[in-house]
């Protein structure tokens, strides 16, 4: 059986808390992970009903979309339902872990859910995060070069969309001298040497650096490697909150709420009206995502599928696009079927359930 580290391990590849918000929690909030898993419930929120479901569904492991522990906790008395929930959690011996804002910020993660459901295509990403990549360049003699870069390649450098193993060099003339104090690969103590080296360069995720770095000066055959590293201003085209994408044909207005009502099984939603202009490109974001409007106009797009939206914030459509604010519930309830999806390919030897209970505080009148 799978350990509780090897399902963290497996989410965390999908959706690196690196990516995660800094004002957010994401993560194993309780358990240990060197726990064997008899089970895993998914769920958007983890709540005492969910603790309970867990336990009665022979479950030591809940994995949540929202973590349960997001504000500073001093104290587990048991006087709010978080603090309820967690010490439910820990008499049940039940492991909690969120993917949060890290799920929103991948690619495949919650917003790409949203535009699969409504059936986008030709989608990206529609706000790209800055500061996430990173350039290495190094110096490698001729001979030892594709020993090194299997290395590097497989501690993840180099991948670009859907390419792997991407990489530039030029070949140049390396000239040094090595001290008394120095163990040269290549020269002699105290005498000039040339060397015949390729210059590399290679574009990785930032946080990856240190496992690059370390399977770089692990394989060199230098004493002292010759690299440079820089963080990249790029934005990062598979990293960012937001999706756009297109549908397949135009609807009118009406047509296209009609289309969300169905494709999101909404009760009811909140919307802005543009004239009666066709909907053709569409723009989503998974939970309070009225931050991305500015976005969403300048991308093209003919309306924004969100929730959360203010009183206020809805004049910002300024009628350049229609805002349809579905409910924070009702645009990321379907991250369950990313984490089932996620872990029943990777360990299907155990169960794994989707939460029957819904944990929509919202609920609504006609």
């Amino acid at each position: 059986m799978p350990q509780i580290k090897d399902i963290v391990r497996l989410l965390e590849q999908y959706a690196p808390l690196a990516y995660q918000e800094s004002y957010d929690n994401a993560g194993l909030q309780t358990g240990n992970l060197n726990d064997e898993v008899t089970g895993v419930l998914l769920t958007l929120d983890c709540t005492e009903a969910v603790i309970e479901e867990a336990v009665k569904k022979g479950c030591n492991m809940v994995v949540a979309h929202h973590p349960v522990i997001f504000k500073g906790i001093k104290s587990l008395t048991g006087k709010s339902y978080v603090e309820r929930t967690i010490i439910k959690a820990i008499r049940n011996n039940v492991a909690i872990y969120a993917s949060h804002t890290n799920l929103d910020s991948v690619h495949n993660g919650v917003n790409a859910k949203i535009a699969e459901k409504l059936e986008l295509k030709n989608i990206k990403v529609l706000s790209k995060k800055p500061h996430t990549l990173m350039q290495l360049a190094f110096f490698v003699p001729v001979a030892d070069t594709e020993k090194v870069l299997k290395a590097v390649h497989e501690a993840g450098a180099g991948q670009i969309g859907e390419y792997n193993d991407c990489s530039f060099q030029v070949q140049g003339t390396g000239r040094f001298t090595p001290s008394e104090n120095a163990d040269p690969t290549i020269g002699e103590k105290g005498k000039p040497e040339q060397v015949q080296e390729n210059r590399i360069e290679m574009v990785f995720p930032a946080f990856k650096q240190h496992k690059i770095m370390d399977a770089l000066l692990q394989v060199h055959p230098y004493e002292e490697v010759a690299h440079y590293l820089t963080l990249l201003e790029n934005p990062n085209q598979e990293v960012g909150i937001g999706m756009l994408g297109e549908l397949e044909n135009e609807l009118t207005e009406e047509a296209f709420l009609d289309y969300l009502k169905v494709k999101m099984n909404l009760q009811g939603l909140r919307f802005t009206t543009i004239g009666n202009k066709p909907v053709k490109k569409v723009a989503v974001c998974g939970g309070a995502g009225s931050f991305l409007i500015k976005d969403a106009i300048r991308s093209g797009a003919d309306v924004l599928v969100t929730g959360d939206v203010k009183y206020h914030e809805f004049f910002d459509a300024d009628g350049r696009l229609m805002i349809a604010d579905i409910g924070h519930y009702e645009s990321e309830v379907y991250t369950k079927e990313i984490f089932y999806d996620t872990i029943s390919k990777n360990f299907p030897n155990f169960a794994v359930y989707l939460s029957e209970i819904n944990t929509n505080p919202i609920r609504y009148t006609y």
